[in-house]
């Protein structure tokens, strides 16, 4: 993915750009799916997944986070989107999540999922839409 600019934003999906710690500290202290996470538990899941980082163009710090869990053929979930708090409400999460979309456009995926507790808005302006049929749907180890 070449670089996608939002606004003072740069969106890439450049793992060398990833803060790492910064995306820990993100999560595991204030998501609250991710709360309590392990530096280790989230370096891994960085390594096995596509990530997608949002940087201020001007100091180069990041400034939200995506990741993406494929087989880049038919199936996606997208998890772990976070936008610090000092940029929200500025339109970078929807952007963030359009960029990964675009992304991802081009592998002809057939399914790309996501869960949410409160950002349904955010995604349905991005196209996502509420399971019609979640009864087919089943999974092992909710906690």
């Amino acid at each position: 993915m070449s670089e996608v600019i939002f606004r003072d934003c740069a969106i890439s999906s450049d793992p060398a750009r990833l803060d790492a710690a910064r995306v820990h500290h993100w999560l595991s202290t204030d998501a609250y799916w991710a709360r309590g996470r392990t530096r280790e538990k989230q370096d891994a899941a960085i390594a096995g997944s596509l990530n997608f980082g949002a940087y201020d163009r001007t100091s180069g710090e990041q400034v939200a986070y995506a990741r993406v869990v494929t087989d880049h053929a038919t199936f996606a979930w997208l998890c772990d989107v976070y936008v610090d708090p000092a940029v929200r409400g500025k339109g970078l999460g929807t952007a963030l999540v359009t960029a990964v979309r675009d992304h991802l456009e081009p592998a002809g995926l057939r399914r790309i999922l996501l869960a949410t507790a409160d950002a349904h808005g955010v995604y349905e302006r991005i196209g996502f839409r509420t399971l019609e049929t979640a009864d087919k749907w089943m999974a092992l180890g909710l906690q």
